[in-house]
């Protein structure tokens, strides 16, 4: 038996979680009807078919989106 070594599986797996501030969030749409936002930092379009709709964003559209009537970050 030799010297026991350390595990890196935790390490590997930290390394392939972003950063808190550059994970997506979620927002939901509290509109009457549906509606496609654009996302300022990524170009991406979202679209929200339904009201209480809840799409998964780019983390770089965070503060855009934010900003759009009826969305809100849950």
């Amino acid at each position: 038996m030799g010297i026991p070594q350390p595990d890196n599986r935790a390490k590997i797996v930290a390394e392939k979680q972003p950063a808190a501030d550059t994970r997506g969030a979620k927002f939901q749409y509290v509109g009457k009807t549906a509606m496609t936002a654009l996302g300022l930092g990524s170009g991406l379009q979202y679209r929200f078919s339904h009201p209480g709709a809840i799409l998964e964003i780019d983390w770089r559209d965070r503060a855009s989106l934010a900003a759009v009537p009826n969305l809100r970050q849950i």
